[in-house]
């Protein structure tokens, strides 16, 4: 039988499997970073499969390794989510879910769990169908919902020796291959001033006066970037926008001596880091330099074990070449399984590409079932024919890779 049928027969014969797995896991709330009951549940899975070897890092994601060949792959998903919000606000619960329209409605159905269990039971049926000759094959179910790229950072860092040759990411694709995406940075911008009592404002310096005229600046930065200012041909757009704002006072009838906003400044390849730093400082008048100052934010929250690792909130674009080999991979999968040319894509969202293939240098795509523009919203879903059908190509890319190296 040809291998294509053959793993198409084994993933139709697992889908109550696979669906009733994505469902346990959407059913553990993981929010916060907090991974090590749907880790368990995972693990659980992957041993009743028989893989190599299953465990928790010391940061707290989840591992399962197949093989031990000199060519390491590494399928990355991450397992935290998201929070839920006001609970009033969902007609379900956000976790059980709802199956409407061949749908599943639930936090993370789409960001990003719905390709884990496709991952798994994919990953099986490879080696079982003695696909992953001459490979070392990860699943790594991560937290990164909080700081995108920590997770894989710490992976390679623990030990250089498990230092991916190939990644995918199971992020939402819509059933295509991705490439890259934005970058971002995350900075913040603090204006002081001097407090005094409010029925004699005119003694102090109102902090928040002086940050009036750097928001106006910054909304007119974004919309000069979305006319074509620092446009990227395939990963569109920049962007700016202020995400958060904090006031320091005395009391409700002070004038406040301190005023913060925080800034989410997404980036293009042809952005350096120090010219998108220096960008947003230039928009600090002179005669405000010693009084409005702009910080890169870091990230040193310990995960839930207590493991620490310290990064700044700085994670770069990125774009896999059309003609790497990986991408190609991916187009021959979808085209042997399918029979179908689906265009090539790129993410508006951040993933651990970031680390992966903007700080490491490691080739990454990405091919996950749903869509991003669920994700984080009251109506995420993800179609459960697509998280079917995805460990197909989970369990075919090993042997699509390897006819192209």
């Amino acid at each position: 039988m040809d291998i294509r049928q053959e793993i198409k027969q084994r993933v139709a014969a697992r889908r109550d499997d696979i669906i009733q797995f994505l469902r346990d896991i959407c059913a553990i709330p993981s929010m916060d970073s907090l991974i090590g009951e749907v880790g368990e549940r995972i693990q659980a899975e992957m041993r009743r499969l028989g893989f190599d070897e299953v465990r928790f890092d010391r940061m707290g994601n989840t591992l399962g390794r197949i093989g031990s060949g000199e060519r390491v792959l590494v399928y990355d998903s991450h397992i935290d989510t998201v929070g839920i919000g006001n609970r009033e606000d969902w007609e379900w619960d956000p976790f059980t879910g709802k199956v409407e329209d061949g749908r599943l409605y639930a936090r993370g159905a789409s960001d990003e769990k719905g390709s884990t269990p496709g991952m798994v039971h994919g990953l099986a049926i490879a080696r079982d169908l003695g696909l992953l000759e001459g490979y070392t094959v990860y699943y790594f179910g991560n937290m990164e919902e909080w700081c995108d790229g920590i997770a894989p950072n710490a992976f390679v860092e623990a030990d250089p020796k498990l230092r991916p040759d190939f990644v995918l990411i199971g992020e939402p694709t819509k059933m295509n291959v991705y490439r890259g995406h934005k970058g971002r940075i995350e900075l913040k911008v603090t204006a002081t001033g001097r407090s005094a009592h409010a029925a004699s404002h005119y003694l102090g310096d109102n902090a928040v006066y002086k940050m009036i005229s750097i928001i106006n600046l910054i909304r007119e930065l974004d919309r000069r970037m979305r006319f074509g200012m620092g446009s990227h041909p395939v990963l569109g757009h920049p962007s700016i926008v202020v995400t958060d704002v904090a006031a320091r006072t005395a009391s409700l009838n002070a004038v406040p001596d301190q005023f913060t906003i925080m800034i989410d400044r997404r980036i293009t390849l042809s952005e350096p880091h120090d010219e998108v730093v220096n960008q947003i400082k230039g928009l600090i008048p002179d005669y405000l330099q010693q009084e409005i100052f702009v910080e890169e934010l870091f990230y040193d929250t310990p995960s839930y074990t207590g493991f620490v690792f310290p990064v700044t909130k700085y994670f770069p674009a990125w774009l896999q070449e059309e003609t790497h080999p990986l991408v190609q991979a991916g187009l021959q999968a979808v085209r042997d399984l399918w029979g179908e040319e689906r265009p090539l894509g790129t993410w508006d969202f951040s993933t651990n590409g970031t680390y992966w293939a903007g700080k490491a240098g490691i080739p990454c795509i990405g091919f996950g079932p749903g869509d991003e523009k669920t994700a984080h919203t009251l109506l995420e879903n993800v179609p459960l024919d697509e998280v079917v059908d995805a460990a197909e190509f989970y369990a075919y890319l090993p042997k699509a890779l390897s006819g192209w190296l």
